[in-house]
């Protein structure tokens, strides 16, 4: 067996029956972009597909045509919805509808490995079970901890806690993969400052235009509970701040300057190999699973808003553990971390080798050119 055969079907039975739970006679319907959108690879829904069938899918590939602002599935898809076993969309209205709840079967999974070396690699390969229990182990140390404290080197600076350890419940009603994320925590308890630069972004929810708004310097963000209290840096800056936060809120009708959540990726594997720059929607939906990186979901009451505000190189204080060190995860330094990592050796290699590439420009920075 060849390494990419052997690469794919090891992919392949981490969606389907680590991730999907599924058997060998399930139906699975696919969904995809038509293939010159862009944004998945062209040739990835036919990889998944060729492999689910050889693992014993009953496969049926369904393509649709990409809308901005849509906020229903057409009666045809809901149709082979219902009837599947298993759906997979390869396509960004499962990111568009991942919060609203009876939109899409609970039973569907969103692919965020969007080409085929993303599916290839060790990102999709390594084992979903592993990943869905340090995700636990994440949230359940975020619970406990009476003081968190997040900086990074361009100069954010916040803190607080849980209230009543509890995370976002509305995070998805759908299935991540990879599970590369932990749940969104409230802000309502957080006050201090987000440094952010090169740009602010869209969040996946919808997609106006412009996506994406530069920023030359560094900008600081300041905010205390769900409110942002205002911006720090160049006056261009500010000013270009301002402007998008309140295009993107006339836009849709919501409250711009207010903050959600927020949460870090968990995925050592998960790389970006173009700089964002080149495709501000691709890496808003692709590159977040990296430790290196932690956003926001801003601008709008409704999850998760409609603005990312990205931190790069987190350091992630839970009480006197330092969890997340200058974009770096440490498993072992969670409580039942060190069993985790022997349990899943897949996972441990994935930590001893993380990816660094987050999609960054000159200078190791957010860029917006």
């Amino acid at each position: 067996m060849s390494e990419l055969i052997k690469n794919v079907e090891q992919a392949a039975k981490n969606i389907l029956f680590n991730c999907a739970k599924g058997e060998a006679g399930d139906t699975l319907l696919i969904v995809h972009e038509a293939c010159d959108e862009g944004y998945y690879d062209p040739k990835l829904h036919g990889l998944v597909a060729e492999a689910a069938k050889t693992l014993g899918f009953e496969v049926t590939l369904f393509e649709i045509a990409f809308e901005p602002d849509i906020k229903d599935p057409t009666p045809e898809l809901a149709a082979k919805l219902a009837a599947a076993d298993h759906s997979l969309f390869l396509a960004r209205l499962g990111d568009q509808l991942r919060f609203q709840k009876n939109k899409i079967p609970a039973r569907s999974i969103i692919s965020y490995a969007i080409d085929s070396d993303m599916f290839l690699s060790s990102f999709a390969r390594a084992d979903y079970a592993g990943f869905a229990e340090l995700k636990r182990l994440i949230e359940a140390a975020f619970a406990a901890a009476k003081r968190i404290q997040v900086t990074c080197p361009a100069g954010t600076d916040f803190s607080g806690s849980l209230q009543n350890g509890e995370f976002e419940h509305s995070d998805i009603y759908l299935k991540r993969f990879p599970l590369s994320i932990f749940n969104p925590v409230p802000i309502f308890a957080f006050s201090g400052c987000i440094a952010q630069n090169g740009f602010l972004t869209g969040t996946g929810s919808q997609y106006y235009k412009p996506y994406a708004c530069e920023l030359r310097d560094t900008l600081l963000i300041d905010f205390k509970g769900a409110d942002i209290t205002g911006f720090r840096g160049s006056q261009r800056d500010i000013l270009s701040a301002q402007t998008h936060y309140e295009m993107v809120a006339k836009k849709y009708n919501i409250d711009p300057y207010f903050i959600h959540s927020w949460h870090a990726g968990i995925h050592p594997a998960c790389s970006f190999d173009h700089p964002a720059s080149k495709n501000f929607e691709r890496w808003s939906g692709a590159a977040f699973g990296n430790p290196r990186l932690l956003h926001f979901h801003s601008c709008g009451k409704i999850p998760p808003g409609e603005i990312s505000i990205n931190v790069v190189d987190p350091s992630i204080r839970l009480d006197d553990a330092l969890v997340w060190e200058k974009g770096v995860l440490h498993p072992e330094r969670l409580r039942g971390g060190d069993a985790l990592l022997s349990r899943f050796s897949d996972l441990a290699q994935a930590f001893q080798n993380p990816a660094k590439e987050i999609g960054l420009g000159p200078a190791e920075r957010l860029s917006f050119s």
